[in-house]
Parts: C-alpha cells; sequence; structure tokens
C-alpha cells in the first residue's frame, strides 16, 4: 500500500504536469511564432519605405545599400526587392558563404513557412501606388526553441517528481501504519484463532473508524465462535445424513451419463452399412440383385437402431444402471457376420488385413444377436483404432468344454501391463497420445464387458507390452442343443381390404411416404398434417381405420380421438396411436383417449399392414360411443 500510494501521488503529479508542460509549450510555440511574423514583416515595411524612392529614381545601388542595413539582423539571410513588373531590381545575401535562391517573381503578399524559413513579401507603395515588392528570408528557428523548451520542462518535471515522491513518503505513514496494524492483527488472528487480539494505538478520522470497527468485529467474532462450534456439532450429523444422499445421487448420475454414453457409442455403428446400402441403391438402381442385399442389409441394421432407440424409453434402467437382453438362441455365423457389417467399412478404411477363422459347424449361444453383435464389432473398431495403417486383425473362434472361445487379436499399439487391470473401465483408453487423434469416449471396452457379463461370459485383455499388438478374448457358454431355432419368416406384404385409410402425422416425409404404398395396395388414403385438418377430413371421409400421430399441431392426438369417438358415423373406425413415446403410461393415456392400437416410431409398413389384417397384438377396443369395430379376421 505504501507504494501505491507513493506511486499514486507521482502519477497525479506527472499527469498535471504534463498537462501543464504541454499546454504552456504550445502557447510559447504561438507566441513565439506570431512575434517572428511580427518583427520580419516590421522590417520589410522599413525597407520598402526606405526603398520607394530608389524605385522611383531607378537607382538600384540606393536599393542594395538599403537593403545591406539588415546586416544587423544575422536571422534574415536574405532579401530583394522586385520592381512593379516582377522583375529584380535588388538582391542581398547576408553571408558570402551561403548562395540564396531567389524566387524569379514575387509571390502573394503576406508571409510563409517552409522548409525551416519564414518568407515575407511586402508592397512597396508611392503616392498610393504599388511600384514594387520587399523579399525576406528569415531562417525559422523553432526546433531550437522546441528543444530548448522542452529541456527546461523536463527538469522542472524531474525536479517536481522528486518533490512529490518526498512529500509523499512522509504523508503516506499516516495512513499505511494504522492499516498495517490491522493487516497484522488479522494475520494473527487466521493463524493462531485467538479472537482476543485488538489493533492497539487510536487514529483519527476514516482510518480510526476502520480500527474501532475491526476491533469490535473481534469482540463479535469471539462471541459467537463458541456458539458456531456448538452449531457445527449439530450440523455434522445432518451434513452425513446429506452426503450419503449426495452420494447416492452422484451415483444416479454417473449411471445415467454412462448408460447415455453407452447408447450414442451404439447408435452410431449401424449408420455406415445403412450409408453403404443407400449408395449401392443410388449409383446402381438397375441392379435388383445389388439392391435387394443392400436392402436386407439396411433392414437388418435398422432393426438395431430400434432396439437402441427402444433402449432409452426404459427410464428405470437409467435409476439402476442394468441394461437388459433378450435371451435367444442364436447361431455365431449369424452375429459374426452382423458384426463385420458393422465393423468392416472402418477396417477397410485404414487398410488393414482382416482374418477370419469359425468353426464350420454351427454353434449356438444364449443370448442378444444384436448385443453380441455389438460386442464382436466394438473389439474389431478397438483393434483397427489402435493399430497403425495396413496392419493385421484376427478373428478367431473355437469351442472347448461347452464353451465359446473368440479372440480378436491385432498387431497394434499394444498396451502396458499397468493398463490391463484399468482397460475396461469407463473413459480408459490405451494411449493418451492417440487418444487426440482417434477420437471417442473411451467406453467401447466398457459397454463389451458389461454386455458380457450380462450373457453369462467374461473378457480378458492380453499384451506384451508396448507397441506388440494385443488380443481380447470372449467366453460365452454354449447352449447343448440347436432345438427351437426356427427360421424367421417375413409378415406378408398384403392385408385385407380395400380399406378407406385417415393418416394424420406432420412429418410429411414420411405420411406421404406410407400413403403411397398403402394406395399401390388398392386402399383409399386420405393425408391430414395437423389436427383440425385431420377431424374435418374424417367427418366426411369415415375411414375404415385412422392412423394419428400424438404431436399434431393445433389439435393433439389425444384430443383428436376424443372428438372422432364422439362422431356416431366413426363408431367403428379402429384408431391407432403412431408416436416416438413408447412408455407403458403413454400406451395407456392413448387407450384412455381412445385408441385401440398404439404404435412406436418409426413405424414399418409391415405393423401397418398387421393391423389391417387383424394381426397386430395389443390391440383393445374403444371406450367412445358405439361398438368397436371388429378387427379383421
Amino acid at each position: 500500500m505504501r507504494v501505491r500510494l507513493i506511486v499514486m501521488a507521482l502519477a497525479t503529479t506527472f499527469v498535471a504536469l504534463v498537462t501543464m508542460s504541454a499546454a504552456m509549450l504550445v502557447y510559447d510555440l504561438s507566441t513565439f511564432q506570431q512575434n517572428w511574423i511580427d518583427d520580419l514583416t516590421t522590417q520589410a515595411e522599413i525597407v520598402a519605405t526606405v526603398s520607394a524612392p530608389a524605385i522611383s529614381f531607378n537607382d538600384p545601388v540606393a536599393a542594395r545599400q538599403n537593403l545591406a542595413l539588415l546586416r544587423v539582423r544575422p536571422q534574415i539571410r536574405a532579401g530583394a526587392i522586385y520592381s512593379a513588373n516582377g522583375a529584380m531590381f535588388a538582391a542581398y545575401a547576408q553571408s558570402s558563404l551561403e548562395t540564396p535562391v531567389f524566387p524569379d517573381r514575387p509571390g502573394a503578399l503576406g508571409h510563409d513557412i517552409k522548409g525551416g524559413r519564414m518568407v515575407v513579401y511586402h508592397a512597396i507603395m508611392e503616392n498610393g501606388e504599388r511600384v514594387g515588392t520587399v523579399y525576406l528570408s528569415a531562417r525559422y528557428r523553432l526546433l531550437d526553441r522546441v528543444n530548448s523548451y522542452i529541456l527546461i520542462l523536463f527538469g522542472v518535471m524531474v525536479g517536481s517528481l522528486l518533490m512529490a515522491a518526498l512529500t509523499a513518503t512522509r504523508l503516506q505513514e499516516a495512513i499505511t501504519r494504522p492499516l498495517a496494524a490491522v493487516t497484522g492483527v488479522a494475520r494473527e488472528v487466521m493463524q493462531r484463532r485467538d479472537f482476543s487480539l485488538r489493533v492497539p494505538g487510536r487514529s483519527s478520522g476514516e482510518i480510526g473508524t476502520l480500527v474501532d470497527a475491526f476491533n469490535d468485529m473481534l469482540a463479535e467474532i469471539g462471541r459467537r465462535a463458541n456458539a458456531l462450534q456448538e452449531a457445527n456439532r449439530t450440523l455434522e450429523h445432518e451434513m452425513t445424513v446429506r452426503q450419503c444422499a449426495e452420494r447416492a445421487l452422484l451415483l444416479a448420475d454417473r449411471r445415467k451419463d454412462e448408460f447415455l454414453a453407452t447408447l450414442a457409442h451404439e447408435l452410431r455403428n449401424p449408420l455406415a452399412p445403412i450409408r453403404t446400402g443407400l449408395d449401392v441403391m443410388r449409383l446402381n438402381p438397375d441392379d435388383k440383385a445389388a439392391g435387394e442385399r443392400a436392402r436386407v442389409i439396411m433392414e437388418r441394421q435398422l432393426k438395431q437402431m430400434v432396439r437402441l432407440v427402444d433402449d432409452l424409453m426404459d427410464v428405470s434402467r437409467i435409476n439402476t444402471g442394468k441394461l437388459t437382453i433378450r435371451h435367444e438362441q442364436v447361431e455365431l455365423h449369424a452375429f459374426i457376420g452382423d458384426a463385420l457389417e458393422v465393423a468392416r467399412a472402418y477396417i477397410e478404411a485404414q487398410a488393414h488385413t482382416l482374418e477370419v477363422s469359425l468353426p464350420e459347424e454351427k454353434v449356438y449361444v444364449l443370448g442378444d444377436s444384436t448385443r453380441l453383435a455389438q460386442i464382436v464389432s466394438n473389439l474389431l473398431n478397438n483393434a483397427a483404432k489402435y493399430t497403425g495403417r495396413g496392419g493385421r486383425i484376427t478373428l478367431s473362434a473355437s469351442v472347448a468344454d461347452g464353451q465359446l472361445s473368440l479372440s480378436v487379436r491385432d498387431n497394434g499399439i499394444g498396451i502396458e501391463p499397468a493398463m490391463l487391470g484399468d482397460i475396461f473401465e469407463m473413459f480408459i483408453q490405451a494411449d493418451s497420445s492417440l487418444e487426440r487423434t482417434t477420437a471417442g469416449l473411451g467406453v467401447g471396452l466398457s459397454l463389451a464387458r458389461r454386455l458380457v457379463e450380462l450373457h453369462g461370459g467374461s473378457i480378458v485383455a492380453h499384451s506384451e507390452g508396448k507397441g506388440r499388438g494385443s488380443e481380447f478374448v470372449l467366453t460365452l457358454p454354449v447352449m447343448a442343443s440347436a432345438a427351437g431355432v426356427a427360421a424367421r419368416s417375413e409378415p406378408s406384404p398384403l392385408a385385407a381390404g380395400p380399406y378407406r385409410i385417415l393418416l394424420a402425422d406432420d412429418n410429411i416425409d414420411f405420411v406421404n411416404a406410407i400413403g403411397a404404398l398403402l394406395r399401390t395396395m388398392g386402399h383409399t388414403v386420405q393425408i391430414s398434417h395437423d389436427g383440425a385438418q385431420a377431424l374435418a377430413a374424417a367427418e366426411a371421409f369415415t375411414p375404415d381405420f385412422a392412423f394419428l400421430d400424438i404431436g399434431l399441431p393445433h389439435l393433439n392426438g389425444y384430443d383428436l380421438a376424443r372428438a372422432l369417438r364422439r362422431m356416431p358415423l366413426l363408431d367403428k373406425t379402429v384408431l391407432v396411436a403412431v408416436t416416438g413415446w413408447g412408455q407403458q403410461k403413454d400406451r395407456q393415456m392413448a387407450f384412455d383417449a381412445g385408441f385401440q392400437g398404439h404404435l412406436v416410431k418409426p413405424v414399418s409398413i409391415e405393423q401397418i399392414l398387421a393391423i389391417l389384417a387383424g394381426e397386430q397384438q395389443g390391440m383393445k377396443p374403444a371406450q367412445g360411443k358405439g361398438s368397436a369395430r371388429q378387427l379383421p379376421p
């Protein structure tokens, strides 16, 4: 604070001195210039007065003698007299060492400053008539004047600042001494927790008020310290309870974040084959075989994505931290093929060599085909990610003692021995330097381990060290037999009919595409894009089936269904809700509003045809006026 007070005083003084010096310098230079102008003009006027007769009598010698009188003014370096017609009549130079340059003709009357010289032109008058012009050129020593003035101001400024520093040094003690005492006592109170300390001495003014207030504050704090200690003991118990609740909340929040990160990781994987299938259909529209293969792959991957989106609807899994899986008989080659579809594009993009070795006989495991494919694709993507371009990846499987052993080996960067125990933890990656270039959140291996454990299996990592590749071995129990495995049949593409069908959805692309497909099958279709429009269309159209979106503009699907149920002409219309909300409470809200069916987006044409054919499970009769239409057999 001492330094700051002194600096503040010096800064204030410096600003004041600079301002004053600048003002004085401007004023002095202005006065200096005006004095020069006045002086040189006066000299020119004198020369003009005494030289008028010489011009009248054409006496250049007399004119030169008049100009020679300027020798007593050394600042005037040159002078000249011009006749009335502008011709030089007489000239003068102060020193023979200098060769002045005289203008060929006189300029405008008045003064001018250029090139460090001041020039004056003055008229020579005789009997009210201009008979000539006087020209004077003087050295204008403005820079010398500025330098000398600045030197004087600098000396004055330095002296003033020294005096100000000495004065501020003495005066600041009156302020800093009591403040230093307050600071010292405050520091001792913090270190010793002794609130009986007081600042000694008394001061007047605001500083004295501050010292008294500080001492009073210490006294008050001392009185309250004991009360706070007692309150702290009471709060300790409450904090223990709060911390337990906070840990539970943090655990739930962490599990939610892990779950969302896992789903985000999974949702990206099916996009590559879907995009490839679209490219195949776009680039080879005439190749029906290639288009059919692409369609099959896209449908399979779309089912995987739909399954993953369904996981988001089950909020209870976020609270429990559990992922449920379906248990069905799955053939080894089937889920390995699905995994290769997901991972092959990335492996080929890295120019890796992939070797696959599987048992020729069929091997069945009990589990979720989508999850098993996700496990293997995660391991393959992990191997491709941490292997240098052009590496080698091997996928092999074998069966022994009722256990299926799957191995994914690479010749990549390997894993440090100290990392083998942590490699399956969330957000852990093998190489922090590589992490910045490969992206990803480090959830793939953690996801794989959790899914394997849900299937009753295990997964372990092996590596001989950095730069020597790695191997992940997955073990799953094998089913004793393949009994009960039946070929999956595709739903029938045809439904009974034809029917009058109302489609209401604000997703124009979706509803127009479904409507076009239904029209090609012979049905009569009416399409609406908002609730009010659908209500008016239904009254005039009297549909057999109405597929209604819940989130319709102007009139939502629930209110629209209630309004349709109040119409006597529509008491036999089958109402089906089509929505992105798929929890049980959403289904119940739809049934309470009068819907007989509930479809969760994305909806396929097969689901709609199943409803038209009366094959959709989970349908229930309407609750509105009249009897509900019986679904077609």
